[in-house]
Protein backbone atom coordinates (compact mmCIF):
# COMPACT_ATOMS: atom_id res chain seq x y z
CA UNK A 1 0.00 0.00 0.00
CA UNK A 2 1.04 3.61 -0.88
CA UNK A 3 -0.25 7.11 0.27
CA UNK A 4 -0.09 9.88 -2.13
CA UNK A 5 -1.83 13.16 -2.36
CA UNK A 6 -4.78 13.77 -4.11
CA UNK A 7 -2.57 15.89 -6.02
CA UNK A 8 0.35 13.79 -7.04
CA UNK A 9 -2.34 11.21 -8.23
CA UNK A 10 -3.75 13.48 -10.36
CA UNK A 11 -0.76 14.09 -12.04
CA UNK A 12 0.05 11.08 -12.65
CA UNK A 13 -3.42 10.44 -14.18
CA UNK A 14 -2.49 13.32 -16.59
CA UNK A 15 0.61 11.90 -17.36
CA UNK A 16 -0.42 8.44 -18.21
CA UNK A 17 -3.09 10.26 -20.81
CA UNK A 18 -0.49 12.56 -22.35
CA UNK A 19 1.44 9.38 -22.92
CA UNK A 20 -1.28 8.17 -25.12
CA UNK A 21 -0.32 8.76 -29.19
CA UNK A 22 -1.25 11.89 -30.47
CA UNK A 23 -3.11 10.42 -33.57
CA UNK A 24 -5.54 8.87 -30.76
CA UNK A 25 -5.97 12.02 -28.90
CA UNK A 26 -8.73 13.75 -31.30
CA UNK A 27 -11.16 10.78 -30.68
CA UNK A 28 -10.56 11.69 -26.27
CA UNK A 29 -11.72 14.95 -26.82
CA UNK A 30 -15.40 14.39 -25.45
CA UNK A 31 -14.00 11.71 -22.89
CA UNK A 32 -14.14 12.83 -19.01
CA UNK A 33 -11.61 11.25 -16.82
CA UNK A 34 -12.86 11.40 -13.02
CA UNK A 35 -10.20 10.52 -10.19
CA UNK A 36 -12.57 9.08 -7.20
CA UNK A 37 -11.31 7.34 -4.08
CA UNK A 38 -13.65 3.99 -4.73
CA UNK A 39 -16.69 3.09 -6.49
CA UNK A 40 -19.54 4.16 -4.50
CA UNK A 41 -22.42 1.76 -3.67
CA UNK A 42 -24.70 3.13 -6.19
CA UNK A 43 -21.95 2.82 -8.68
CA UNK A 44 -21.09 -0.90 -8.22
CA UNK A 45 -24.70 -2.04 -8.47
CA UNK A 46 -25.66 0.07 -11.59
CA UNK A 47 -22.98 -1.26 -13.60
CA UNK A 48 -22.40 -4.59 -11.57
CA UNK A 49 -18.95 -3.90 -10.27
CA UNK A 50 -16.54 -4.79 -7.61
CA UNK A 51 -15.70 -2.72 -4.35
CA UNK A 52 -11.29 -3.28 -5.58
CA UNK A 53 -12.30 -1.80 -9.43
CA UNK A 54 -9.57 0.18 -10.15
CA UNK A 55 -11.41 2.27 -13.42
CA UNK A 56 -14.35 2.17 -15.56
CA UNK A 57 -15.29 3.16 -18.70
CA UNK A 58 -18.86 4.60 -18.97
CA UNK A 59 -20.27 5.18 -22.65
CA UNK A 60 -20.66 4.13 -25.63
CA UNK A 61 -17.64 2.71 -27.54
CA UNK A 62 -16.81 5.04 -30.61
CA UNK A 63 -17.73 1.65 -32.86
CA UNK A 64 -21.24 1.77 -31.75
CA UNK A 65 -21.41 5.43 -31.95
CA UNK A 66 -22.78 7.11 -35.67
CA UNK A 67 -26.22 8.35 -36.80
CA UNK A 68 -28.65 5.46 -35.55
CA UNK A 69 -27.98 5.32 -32.19
CA UNK A 70 -28.59 9.06 -32.23
CA UNK A 71 -27.18 11.94 -29.73
CA UNK A 72 -25.42 10.61 -26.57
CA UNK A 73 -27.05 12.32 -23.03
CA UNK A 74 -23.95 12.60 -21.44
CA UNK A 75 -20.17 12.62 -22.70
CA UNK A 76 -17.82 9.07 -22.26
CA UNK A 77 -16.50 9.32 -18.67
CA UNK A 78 -13.17 7.34 -17.67
CA UNK A 79 -13.54 7.07 -13.58
CA UNK A 80 -10.02 6.05 -12.29
CA UNK A 81 -10.03 4.78 -8.17
CA UNK A 82 -7.40 6.34 -6.15
CA UNK A 83 -7.48 4.08 -3.22
CA UNK A 84 -7.84 0.81 -5.19
CA UNK A 85 -4.77 1.48 -7.12
CA UNK A 86 -2.74 2.74 -3.95
CA UNK A 87 -3.81 -0.04 -1.97
CA UNK A 88 -2.13 -2.69 -4.17
CA UNK A 89 1.05 -0.27 -5.00
CA UNK A 90 4.07 -0.68 -2.84
CA UNK A 91 6.43 2.17 -4.12
CA UNK A 92 5.99 5.12 -6.44
CA UNK A 93 6.96 3.84 -9.90
CA UNK A 94 4.50 0.53 -9.32
CA UNK A 95 1.72 3.25 -8.88
CA UNK A 96 2.96 5.01 -11.83
CA UNK A 97 2.63 1.78 -13.77
CA UNK A 98 -0.41 0.65 -12.61
CA UNK A 99 -2.19 4.10 -13.40
CA UNK A 100 -0.71 4.09 -16.76
CA UNK A 101 -1.78 0.66 -17.42
CA UNK A 102 -5.49 0.89 -16.66
CA UNK A 103 -5.53 4.53 -18.63
CA UNK A 104 -4.70 2.56 -21.30
CA UNK A 105 -7.10 -0.55 -20.46
CA UNK A 106 -10.13 1.91 -20.15
CA UNK A 107 -9.37 4.16 -23.12
CA UNK A 108 -9.17 0.83 -25.35
CA UNK A 109 -13.24 0.07 -23.94
CA UNK A 110 -13.56 3.77 -25.49
CA UNK A 111 -12.22 2.27 -28.97
CA UNK A 112 -14.37 -0.71 -28.49
CA UNK A 113 -11.55 -3.30 -27.12
CA UNK A 114 -13.15 -5.83 -24.99
CA UNK A 115 -11.42 -7.85 -21.97
CA UNK A 116 -9.94 -10.63 -23.67
CA UNK A 117 -8.06 -8.19 -26.74
CA UNK A 118 -7.43 -5.78 -23.95
CA UNK A 119 -5.84 -9.05 -21.91
CA UNK A 120 -3.95 -9.82 -25.14
CA UNK A 121 -2.03 -6.53 -25.14
CA UNK A 122 -1.03 -6.51 -21.90
CA UNK A 123 -3.48 -4.36 -20.56
CA UNK A 124 -5.82 -7.01 -18.42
Amino acid sequence: MIRVSQAEFEQAVSEALAGIPAQFAPYLENVVIEVRRRPDRQLQKQYDVPPDLLGLYVGQPLQEKGPASGPAPLPDRILIFKDNLCDMCDSPEELIEEIRITILHEVGHHFGLDEDRLEELGYG
